[in-house]
């Protein structure tokens, strides 16, 4: 999410301006870097993750006694007791890996539970529960997605609740695993009170600066018993590198003062791989990240970079303005310039190839970033008046317009353009190419999206108005929303009033934190939130949130409620 631009989400959010069923409370002790054994070789944890039919990556860490390489055991078995191994080895680890573990399991069968564990020096590490996907028919795939899990802003309360789940083939992890900010940066307000100032206290910078914050990351209890339980399919957003990244560069790095963005990148990237459970499609190209999953004859995941390999740098609203005010003329050329990109050539053909290739009845894109216009009247983006005005002029026009001023008038009579440039709504031609993709080849297509901290569900039609699919985006794990910028207003109001502006919304939540749980059959798919009522205290309560689907077929893919 954007947390430092002229005219940044922030900026419209800081003119802004449901009942709440809580579950039963559930308490549980710090779960927040854990004062683990010394001796303890696996600190970190298990993980597995990128299942396919016949293999699965397991991934661990180990906590070495000396810096010297390690031989680490491994077992996969069809029952948590390993009575039954069906796959077992050993893997060399160091610190050219810092320590990590990761092993691709081949020759698995299909649609199995599985058990995993490592040993080292005599030790046994968690067991890890995973599966393989299915092949042929099948009723039912269901998958909990996550986005934006900022450590200094809160516990990790989510991913104990997803961890509970055992009815769920993977868990889908949209991006912003890590942040990159230093002690003092973004959402660090209550870190020292939490016990959850980040390691180290820097801006993440250098190879070793990554690994440590991954390695803080990996040592929260909650953290490692939702990778424990599922397997994980994830890509990175910007945070994970720096804030707003582009193909050549991001918001929230200074060549003259941070050095080389490259550089910066390749240490992110190799950090990434090494402590998340990825299996890379091309080992010579590690920024290469997308890659599809087919989960039997019922849903295609196909998995998006829309940061690192091709997009073009964002749009910036204060480009546009001047003595004469907004330049609509300019800005409408820019973004209607067909060479933008947010996939590139290469990715948007692979993305064709995989969508034609299916035969299952969703095609599902897991990326970063909005991909439903969120189109606002231009003064709310451009921060000239709050949102509580703006609806009083609407109202005023609709009940009373003889009372309307010039300057009423005037602010009433700008057009709607996005409020968030680092979105597909700041790339509308990649975005068009993406919809009539999908719609030429007849799919039910379903964006998973995360990015913003807050939970949406939007209609997506092409610029013609033809139905395409739908999106449905995830809150986030501790990432603040938008109830950090409006404290004094009432955030069920807000969302209100944004799906009233917005057409295509047709649900908003901005100011809980939370997953998706999406679920998917052959007559429809739905997508389940759920959030908690704080990640500020040890202390929680589960908010139950809405259950929205989508049905297949022509004349359907629209949001509708259960």
């Amino acid at each position: 999410m954007t947390t430092r631009n002229v005219f940044s989400r922030r900026d419209f959010i800081r003119g802004v301006g449901a009942s709440v069923l809580a579950a039963s409370a559930v308490v549980r002790s710090a779960n927040v870097l854990a004062d683990q054994d010394a001796a303890q070789p696996f600190q970190h944890g298990v993980a597995s993750g990128d299942p396919l039919a016949d293999r699965v990556i397991i991934w661990t860490r180990v906590t070495p006694k000396h810096p010297s390489p390690v031989i680490v055991q491994w077992e996969v078995a069809r029952d948590a007791a390993f009575r039954r191994v069906i796959r077992h080895g050993h893997a060399l680890t160091s610190a050219h890996k810092d320590f990590t573990v990761k092993v691709d399991v081949l020759g698995l069968p299909p649609a199995a539970k599985l058990f995993y564990r490592f040993r080292v020096h005599g030790q046994f590490s968690t067991v890890g529960r995973t599966r393989t996907l299915p092949v042929g028919a099948i009723d039912q795939v269901k998958l909990a997605v996550f986005s934006c899990a900022n450590y200094p802003a809160g516990y990790f309360h989510v991913y104990a609740e997803a961890a509970k789940l055992d009815d769920v083939f993977a868990s889908v992890h949209l991006g912003d695993y890590i942040y990159e900010y230093g002690r003092d940066g973004y959402a660090s307000t209550d870190a020292y009170a939490l016990g959850r100032e980040v390691e180290p206290a820097n801006e993440l910078l250098a190879l070793s600066d990554y690994r440590r914050r991954y390695a803080q990351y990996r040592s929260d209890l909650d953290l490692q018993a939702m990778h424990a339980a599922m397997p994980m399919i994830a890509v990175w957003d910007d945070h994970e590198i720096s804030n707003d990244t582009w193909r050549e560069g991001a918001q929230n790095h200074n060549p003259a003062t941070e050095g080389s963005f490259a550089v910066r990148r390749a240490a992110a990237i190799r950090a990434y791989h090494e402590w998340l459970p990825t299996r890379l499609p091309n080992p010579n190209k590690p920024e290469q990240i997308y890659r599809s999953f087919k989960f039997g004859n019922l849903l295609s995941l196909h998995m998006l970079d829309t940061r690192v390999i091709a997009r073009d740098r964002q749009l910036d609203y204060a480009n546009y303005i001047g003595a004469t005010g907004f330049d609509s003329a300019r800005f409408g050329a820019d973004m209607t310039d067909s060479s933008r990109q947010m996939l590139g050539a290469e990715q948007t053909g692979w993305l064709t190839q995989r969508m034609a290739q299916s035969n299952t009845t969703w095609d599902v894109l897991g990326q970063q970033v909005l991909m439903g216009r969120m189109n606002i009247p231009a003064p709310l983006v451009l921060g000239q008046i709050s949102f509580t005005d703006y609806s009083t002029l609407v109202y005023k026009a609709q009940t009373d317009p003889a009372s309307l001023t010039a300057a009423d008038m005037a602010v009433l009579s700008q057009p709607a353009i996005p409020y968030n440039l680092d979105a597909w709504d700041g790339y509308a031609v990649a975005r068009e190419t993406v919809l009539g993709t999908a719609r030429a080849l007849d799919k039910n297509l379903v964006v998973l999206s995360g990015d913003t901290h807050n939970a949406w569900a939007s209609d997506l039609d092409d610029y013609a108005g033809n139905p395409v699919g739908v999106e449905f985006a995830t809150s986030s794990v501790s990432s603040p929303g938008l109830e950090e910028y409006f404290p004094d207003e009432n955030p069920l109001a807000v969302a209100a009033g944004l799906s009233q502006i917005i057409g295509p919304l047709q649900y908003a939540d901005t100011h809980q934190r939370g997953f998706m749980i999406v679920t998917a059959t052959q007559a429809e798919c739905q997508a389940e939130w759920r959030y908690v009522d704080t990640v500020k205290s040890l202390n929680y309560s589960v908010v139950p949130g809405p259950i929205l689907r989508t049905l297949p077929g022509v004349g359907n893919r629209r949001v509708v409620p259960v």
